[in-house]
């Protein structure tokens, strides 16, 4: 049963920034004294996470972030992160059967093994699943094909809200489809890290981000104590005007990629990249009006753009083949 209603995250999301961060500041607290101080701040080194470490370390200055070194991050972020003090790197890595040995992995062999993530992480988990049905009649699957066909239903009988039928031509897509990158190339690091030193995580995520950050923080609140993995997203009912707020009325650096903070038509925005996730994921691509992320990639990082073009075959990311299936311009 959920803890929350959607009218309490509306209610949170509207309250001043000062009273904002307080509250954070009080689940980051809940969170640290109720694991003994046994917890990390994931740091990505994007905006978000920037202010959340900046919270953390005003409250406990020693608290340890962890960075994942996927590859996929832009080359500002990486030597952002450089710039701070106890900071864990980790990196991805996955089981080579032909060495028998885990080995350094990249996004290149994920989606070559894998496939390309596209759309957003419940069409392309939708996607893959309905394919596994198709391919093998694998009943385990069906609700992956229920929900492509727009059939799959609630308990009361009414179509499910999941249902994503105008996705479904993405099964006769000729390259593969998963979310699987995110899994391996990010969440695996952080569960290895999680399971050897037990300590457990504070993320920035918000609950404007997506639907899925949205129905987490329904079900589970801020601090996620009961969760199988419990993890804290004290920021969850913040906003992206909230984040650029806080850098601004407190003077805290953050990575030269975003470029300035401004103010336009009565919001702040920035004047480089708005979003700095991982460099070469086409997650949520279709959505950005023109420049999007790979047009702008093409006029500020040119090398890695002209890497996730070029073919597969051709030592490249084979990313051109993929955004005009998608009819989406780069």
């Amino acid at each position: 049963m959920a803890k929350h209603q959607t009218w309490e995250l509306t209610q949170k999301q509207a309250l001043p920034l000062d009273i904002k961060i307080r509250m954070t500041e009080q689940r980051i607290r809940d969170w640290y004294n109720h694991f003994g101080g046994d917890v990390y701040v994931s740091f990505s080194g994007g905006k978000d996470s920037t202010v959340l470490l900046d919270i953390c370390r005003n409250l406990f200055p020693d608290i340890l972030a962890v960075f994942v070194d996927t590859g996929l991050e832009y080359p500002e972020i990486r030597e952002f992160v450089k710039t701070k003090e106890n900071v864990t790197w980790l990196h991805p890595v996955s089981w080579n059967k032909h060495t028998r040995k885990y080995e350094r992995t990249n996004f290149r062999n994920v989606i070559k093994e894998y496939g390309y993530p596209v759309i957003s992480k419940e069409v392309s988990e939708c996607i893959e699943g309905a394919r596994k049905f198709i391919a093998n009649n694998n009943g385990n699957y069906i609700y992956r094909m229920q929900q492509l066909d727009g059939t799959a239903k609630q308990k009361d009988g009414s179509p499910s809200a999941f249902n994503i039928p105008k996705w479904r031509f993405l099964i006769d897509a000729p390259f593969k489809i998963s979310k699987n990158c995110c899994k391996l190339l990010k969440k695996s690091p952080f569960h290895s890290f999680e399971k050897e030193t037990g300590k457990k995580p504070i993320v920035a995520t918000m609950a404007s981000e997506s639907r899925l950050r949205k129905i987490s923080w329904l079900r589970n609140g801020c601090n996620a104590f009961e969760k199988k993995s419990p993890s804290s997203q004290p920021m969850s009912f913040w906003t992206d005007q909230d984040v650029l707020r806080y850098l601004l009325t407190y003077n805290i650096p953050y990575s030269s990629v975003y470029g300035e903070i401004v103010e336009q038509n009565g919001k702040l925005k920035t004047t480089k990249c708005d979003r700095t996730g991982c460099m070469f994921c086409m997650f949520g691509c279709h959505l950005e009006a023109e420049p999007n992320r790979f047009q702008m990639m093409e006029k500020t990082h040119l090398e890695q753009y002209e890497y996730c073009m070029k073919p597969v075959e051709d030592g490249g990311l084979g990313l051109d083949e993929i955004l005009k299936f998608l009819n989406v311009p780069h």
